[in-house]
């Protein structure tokens, strides 16, 4: 036990090391008539602008530097490319270089400034020296990229920012291009008095005259429980003649269905049927048909989603998975399968996601047998072996306690190339715990626990308990100490885990004041049988003491 446990005390330690292969000599590679090498050529030929800030992979490194110094090497760039490449990197996520891109960017072109590393620690910053270039030489930022900016902006650092950069743009025809990025940050953060507000602003500036902010709004009340006020979103666009999109239809008969009740969703679908300019989808009966199922109507519910299935496309696989959830959901194997099919048929590759849904679907329908021919099919096409596609199948066979079919296939997903994540340990972990294999368990948490530093993912408090008392049985002081002491570290430490280790001490005739104050430290509320183990202690340790005075 000794040798699985011990290194636990050190998963915080960052001692990596690497070795690296370098030819030579200049003859390690050919080289052309020119004596340059291929390799040369080829990082030559893509040597631009636009491949640097893509090698950039890590947000810490500066795209700003990389632009200064292309800058600096006599390079030409455009406005227009800086932004076409900024919203390349925002495709890609990539938040803080496309902010760097956006904006230093264009100061760089104009060889405005030379040392621009750090601006982006405040905000008013940016809008000083974007005021100063527009004065002194009429560099004008157009309202487009205020909206982009502002978006940016929430990414990189957070909502109150935006805020503070909204408000500084300076009049009001360049606050219209912003203000429904604006609210669509105030609906993703659940804001539904900042967002009420902001849409009697935007009507004061005559931009409510399209679905797109009503949908938003009707969004934010459906996330927060307020479906009541859908209704008079939809009176308000009524009222002001704003045309209802299919998403404006859709939110409103899934909120008359919370609020009112099937026959109120069923009106709503009707007057949609109705308006000519809309065109009834896929989305809208799936809608349709989540009503019934939520409500108990699983006849209509099924046959809403055949009516669904007619209007899914054969070009693209939008709208397949989804349909295949709401079988699950209504125990249609039929309709998940004969859907599974038809999504093969379309062109393209599968994703990973793909592959993920439809597993998890069979799973929850407890159709294993389909589930492992499924995977089968995913490693026959995989280029590059996702372990998250496996993990859902490992996962299965743990629950329903098919211990030495998990293993194999962990071990399957090793030789095939699949690296283990900490769902794949964790998968492993709570599964040899529930069949008592605590050696495999403790090995995989050692593994899990390794991983911390690259997540947020933290095994479930019964877990813990579960290890702790094993530590307990065994008896082994030495290792349990160093399990709270891992614990702890990770912010794991509970009640639970305490009473173990204090049990032991109270069966060793050990004192536990330690113990005590670790508790202490960590804030742990004491029951009565945690009161009782530590007098329990207090007692012997008293005891013991009076024995030495006396000898």
């Amino acid at each position: 036990m000794h040798t699985l446990f011990h290194h636990l005390r050190r998963i915080n330690s960052t001692s990596h090391t690497a070795s690296w292969w370098r030819p030579i000599s200049s003859r390690a590679f050919p080289t052309d008539v020119s004596g340059e090498s291929p390799r040369s050529v080829e990082r030559r030929r893509s040597d631009d602008l636009r491949s640097r800030i893509l090698g950039l992979v890590f947000p810490r490194r500066s795209a700003t530097a990389l632009l200064q110094d292309w800058v600096d090497d006599g390079h030409k760039v455009s406005v227009l490319e800086l932004r076409r490449i900024s919203t390349g990197l925002m495709k890609l996520r990539r938040y803080k270089h496309a902010l760097e891109f956006l904006w230093v960017g264009r100061c760089v072109v104009k060889n405005l400034v030379t040392h621009v590393e750090g601006w982006f620690e405040n905000n008013r910053i940016y809008f000083q020296i974007f005021t100063w270039m527009e004065d002194r030489y009429g560099n004008r930022i157009s309202a487009a990229d205020h909206a982009i900016r502002l978006e940016l902006t929430i990414k990189v650092h957070n909502l109150r920012q935006g805020e503070e950069y909204f408000a500084t743009i300076p009049n009001r025809a360049l606050q219209k291009a912003a203000c429904l990025t604006l609210l669509h940050s105030y609906v993703k953060e659940k804001a539904s008095e900042k967002a009420e507000a902001l849409m009697i602003k935007m009507n004061s500036l005559g931009l409510t005259v399209s679905p797109h902010p009503f949908n938003e709004m009707m969004k934010l009340y459906m996330a927060t429980s307020q479906s009541e006020k859908v209704p008079a979103v939809i009176q308000q666009m009524k009222q002001n003649n704003i045309p209802l999109n299919v998403l404006s239809y859709n939110l409103w008969m899934g909120a008359c269905g919370e609020s009112s009740g099937v026959a109120s969703a069923e009106m709503v679908y009707k007057d949609m049927v109705k308006d000519k300019d809309v065109e009834l989808g896929w989305s809208t009966l799936s809608t349709l048909a989540n009503i019934y199922l939520k409500s108990g109507f699983l006849v209509k519910a099924n046959l809403a989603l055949q009516n669904a299935e007619k209007k899914l496309s054969t070009t693209n696989r939008l709208g397949y998975f989804f349909l295949i959830t709401l079988y699950t959901s209504l125990k249609n194997k039929d309709g998940v399968l004969r859907l599974w099919e038809a999504c093969k048929a379309v062109e393209g590759r599968l994703s990973c996601s793909n592959y993920m849904c439809i597993l998890l679907c069979l799973v929850k329908l407890g159709d294993i047998k389909e589930a492992e021919r499924v995977l089968t099919e995913y490693e026959y096409q995989c280029r590059k072996y996702d372990i998250r596609v496996s993990n859902v199948l490992l996962g299965a066979y743990m629950r329903n306690g098919f211990v030495e079919k998990a293993e194999a296939l962990h071990l399957h997903t090793l030789e095939r190339g699949g690296c283990p994540n900490y769902k794949t340990w964790e998968i492993l972990m709570e599964g040899w715990v529930r069949s008592q294999n605590m050696d495999k368990a403790i090995n995989a948490m050692k593994k899990g626990f390794a991983m911390l530093k690259h997540c947020d993912w933290r095994p479930s408090p019964s877990i813990v308990v579960a290890l702790a008392e094993y530590f307990e049985n065994s008896g082994n002081f030495e290792d349990a100490k160093r399990y709270l002491t891992v614990v702890r570290r990770l912010g794991l430490a509970s009640l639970p885990v305490y009473k173990s280790l204090l049990r032991m001490h109270a069966s060793a005739h050990q004192p536990s004041q330690e113990i005590f104050e670790m508790m202490k430290e960590d804030e742990i509320d004491i029951d009565d049988e945690t009161s009782a183990l530590l007098q329990t202690s207090f007692t012997e340790a008293r005891i013991v003491l009076c024995d030495l005075v006396r000898s």
